[in-house]
């Protein structure tokens, strides 16, 4: 089944709406911002870990997008209050299903970890309002002992979880256009960029980094890289339904045509991946360092992934094989 035009939003196969794409989105965002924070850990000696803005902006980002999201898609089901039943009925042949047990062993790991990273503030709160609660330092100092293992674990969940986002809409095997093994490389990459530009939006915003620090430094060293990797895996994405035939390139005809064509050319490409790519390439230090700058940047940066979320949910359901 083709159509002859895109028709946004109102595409007759729709089966998952603008909720699963925000969900993406959001997930995507914790899962480039934990990367980031530990990477940063890993690689730098720290000594007052939960004062730390990048580690902190790991510990919220990779958190509350989370459970937003996690709250999108249980309104999103028809039955909402029997959510509990998705939480913890796991079907092994069910993609969602794996999801949300992928998210509940992330998130577990995710608190362990933030505990650790949080422990004198948590042993102040105890000690000042809840003294019965002596009990739960032991285990924290049981969790502070196994931090490495912990981290490394949380670093590869953060990992799958932004390339199970991809995962997610291959499951959608009838359309040709998102049943595409690029997908969970295309969704790790650019959920990768968002964790990265949420990071810098927080603490440049709140004021606790300069745009010439350490900090930052060290946050742009990924950019062009992965902003590269993911314009590759575009063109990756593009060229292997151009070349699979039949609906595949009837796919890639009505995606790139009209209303969703304007937004991949508009949002995806040119206000997310170029402008920030030659800006980040091309730029004086004087200007790449600068906090408003940044700001702009990852402002744009944010919007081409989100962008990118809703042109592949939407433009992917035009076409039905």
């Amino acid at each position: 089944m083709t159509l002859d035009y895109p028709v946004p939003f109102h595409t007759p196969n729709l089966v998952w709406d603008s909720t699963i794409a925000i969900y993406l989105f959001l997930l995507g965002i914790s899962s480039g911002a934990v990367q980031l924070a530990i990477a940063y850990k890993r690689s730098n000696k720290i000594e007052n870990l939960s004062q730390n803005w990048i580690i902190r902006s790991g510990v919220i980002l990779g958190s509350v997008p989370t459970l937003i999201g996690l709250t999108l898609l249980i309104f999103h089901l028809a039955r909402p209050w029997t959510f509990w039943k998705l939480m913890f009925n796991y079907q092994f042949n069910s993609v969602m299903s794996m999801g949300v047990m992928l998210f509940q062993i992330y998130m577990l790991f995710l608190v362990i970890w933030g505990v650790v990273i949080f422990k004198k503030e948590i042993e102040a709160l105890i000690n000042r309002f809840m003294p019965k609660l002596q009990f739960m330092m032991k285990l924290i100092g049981i969790a502070e002992r196994l931090a490495s293992p912990v981290e490394v674990v949380l670093f590869v969940l953060a990992a799958v979880l932004g390339a199970y986002t991809g995962f997610l809409l291959s499951a959608l095997i009838s359309y040709p256009m998102l049943n595409n093994p690029v997908l969970p490389a295309l969704f790790l990459a650019s959920g990768t960029s968002s964790g990265i530009a949420a990071t810098f939006l927080i603490i440049l915003i709140a004021g606790k980094l300069k745009g010439d620090s350490h900090e930052s430094h060290f946050i742009h060293k990924f950019e062009v890289p992965i902003m590269v990797t993911e314009l590759g895996l575009l063109v990756c994405f593009f060229v292997g339904l151009h070349f699979g035939g039949g609906q595949k390139t009837v796919a890639l005809h009505n995606a790139l045509s009209g209303f969703w064509g304007a937004v991949f050319w508009i949002g995806v490409f040119f206000i997310g991946i170029l402008i920030p790519l030659i800006s980040n390439m091309f730029v004086n230090d004087r200007l790449k360092y600068n906090r408003n700058f940044i700001i702009l940047v990852s402002i744009f940066d944010l919007i081409g992934v989100f962008c990118l979320r809703f042109f592949v949910l939407y433009a992917g359901q035009l076409t039905v094989a």
